[in-house]
């Protein structure tokens, strides 16, 4: 893999439940609404579940994601193509974090950025809503 190791953590706060940040990154309806365009294969269930795998495009590089590990409050996801590491994601009452190593020269921290940005407002507006 071409680029350079790349590592970032980022946390949050939003005033949400725990709840509301497992459902915007495990229910695949909600998280295709907020992260970046998702291609699932035509069967996908609805919930993540380890062993899964998806990807998206950032213009025409593909990033191939693999669900490693998933408990109550965290997520793992092993990533290749245009990222060669891992994904992580972790919540709790009112706060969220991301963190992201690989090897890459795409902008990681950037957009985990976009992605942290993007999911706390989804997930803002989630809660308005209920």
């Amino acid at each position: 893999m071409l680029g350079k190791f790349q590592k970032s953590e980022l946390r949050i706060e939003v005033k949400v439940e725990e709840t509301v940040f497992r459902d915007c990154l495990l229910d695949i309806s909600k998280l295709k609404q907020w992260f970046f365009p998702l291609k699932f294969k035509k069967n996908s269930i609805n919930k993540l579940s380890e062993g899964d795998t998806f990807s998206f495009y950032l213009g025409l590089i593909e990033i191939k994601n693999k669900v490693d590990f998933i408990d109550n409050n965290c997520i793992r996801l092993i990533l290749s193509g245009g990222i060669d590491g891992y994904q992580e994601w972790c919540w709790g009452d009112g706060w969220i974090q991301s963190r992201l190593e690989g090897i890459s020269l795409l902008p990681l921290n950037l957009g985990q950025t976009v992605n942290l940005l993007r999911l706390k407002s989804f997930a803002s507006n989630l809660k308005v809503k209920n």
